[in-house]
């Protein structure tokens, strides 16, 4: 792996300008500097005092123990060595998101870095070099920030944009996306239908959900996806991005509860 700063400085090659622009913690709420004792995968660690600390806004491969596909677990393996290098040696500062924890009690945070050229954002770091995918959370001053990273990342083919392993799957080859069930994955591909049924919208990728992908959505939370441009019943015939956790449901599928999960690419 890089050094620490080496790997910073790459990876501010790799969006221009765009570490100036990053708004003071991410508007969290400043928790202080900490020291860390431990690094769980590309995303969490825990501190000298025993909490658990989630990175907020991001989602990388996770190492699963038995997984037989080694170009995932180098991939899974290379974001937490890549977590472990740039927390080495720095003084780490928090700034917690949203409420604060998640569901299992982590502290949900933006996390900073000191470096030579000045405090860093941990997510844009990992980011920027491919080690990590920005998650569809709520919008904040960092999203837009992470979303520039990411752009630049998967222009260069860097990290999981790249080979041997790609983070985007294909909606023609159904089983190659149910693979990766349970983890967190880009799907590409032309809707075919629309569908409604009991209180569900369907996207379909094929003729037969029993053996396409499908994105559902439940029909109560349709109105922000419509608000922010994404018409569900308006996707057919359109090619478009679905980011998520592969489920199975009969086929592969992924249920999408806010729009920043649907990107339409043409």
């Amino acid at each position: 792996m890089l050094p620490v700063m080496a790997l910073i400085a790459a990876a501010a090659l790799a969006v221009p300008d765009a570490r100036a622009q990053a708004p003071r913690h991410c508007d969290g709420r400043g928790a202080g500097s900490v020291e860390v004792a431990r690094i769980i995968d590309g995303r969490s660690f825990i501190l000298a005092d025993g909490r658990e600390v989630r990175l907020a806004a991001i989602e990388s491969l996770l190492p699963v123990p038995g997984d037989e596909d080694e170009a995932r677990v180098a991939a899974a393996l290379a974001a937490q060595s890549a977590l472990e290098t740039l927390l080495a040696h720095s003084r780490i500062d928090l700034s917690l998101a949203g409420s604060g924890s998640d569901r299992y009690g982590r502290l949900t945070a933006w996390v900073f870095v000191d470096s030579p050229s000045g405090e860093v954002l941990v997510q844009r770091e990992l980011v920027a070099a491919g080690y990590a995918l920005v998650s569809p959370v709520p919008a904040s001053p960092c999203r837009a920030y992470l979303q520039a990273a990411e752009r630049e990342a998967r222009s260069r083919g860097l990290g999981l944009w790249g080979e041997p392993y790609s983070v985007v799957r294909k909606t023609a080859d159904p089983a190659d996306i149910l693979a990766d069930q349970g983890r967190f994955v880009v799907v590409e591909g032309k809707v075919m239908s629309v569908r409604e049924s009991a209180g569900i919208i369907y996207i379909n990728f094929g003729q037969r959900r029993s053996d396409q992908f499908t994105a559902t959505l439940l029909k109560r939370n349709e109105s922000p996806f419509i608000g922010a441009g994404v018409v569900p019943k308006a996707l057919a015939g359109r090619t478009i991005e679905v980011r998520g956790w592969i489920e199975e449901r009969e086929g592969p599928a992924v249920e999408v509860t806010r729009p920043e999960q649907i990107e339409i690419i043409h």
